[in-house]
């Protein structure tokens, strides 16, 4: 027997081939996730910043955030090196402007397909952003709706990904409104 899909969970339709999405991937993509920016800093004082959906807080006593890093990003190594980082939530009104100019990896290398020297390439991605940087040096982004920063507690390695557990040390909400959505940007990471 066929499941039928109820009114307004069909997906629309988009030019050349067909997504063919098994059921579970269907019914993974309809969770909705904040778009969060993930701060980094290494040993040798490098920057980066990092689009993060997977992002939750998980205990109150300590207050304790889990975020979901891929275990080939850049922030994952910075973040083994130095045991912090920050997350920056996003605003809806504007925040779709910091998530464009952050999404794509730093390295050039994590993107199948590109020549040699665009794969060497390393892109400064808080170059034109205005932030300042914690006592641990990780980046807080000025435009974010608000922040907070974090000491690693724990590891755990998920398949392709890593959660890091991170204290929360510090943080704030810097203006009013709302944290912006994958929903508002359109954009999809789950399934």
């Amino acid at each position: 027997m066929t499941q039928q899909p109820y009114p307004g969970s069909e997906f629309p339709s988009i030019p050349g081939e067909p997504l063919n999405l098994e059921p579970i991937e269907k019914a993974l993509l309809k969770m909705c996730y904040g778009v969060h920016v993930v701060g980094s800093v290494n040993s040798a004082g490098e920057r980066n910043l990092m689009i993060a959906d997977w992002v939750m807080q998980v205990s109150f006593k300590p207050r304790l955030v889990a975020a979901s890093i891929e275990n080939d990003a850049r922030t994952l190594r910075f973040v083994r090196e130095t045991g912090a980082f920050t997350v920056n939530l996003l605003h809806e009104r504007d925040g779709d402007e910091i998530a464009r100019k952050v999404v794509m990896p730093a390295e050039g290398k994590k993107i199948k397909g590109r020549s040699a020297e665009a794969s060497a390439a390393v892109t400064d991605k808080l170059a034109g952003l205005e932030h300042w940087l914690t006592p641990e040096g990780a980046p807080v982004l000025v435009e974010a709706l608000g922040w907070y920063s974090c000491t690693v507690e724990h590891y755990l390695e998920t398949g392709d990904h890593t959660i890091v557990v991170g204290r929360v040390t510090d943080g704030d909400v810097t203006r009013s409104g709302d944290i912006l959505t994958e929903k508002e940007l359109g954009w999809e990471y789950a399934g």
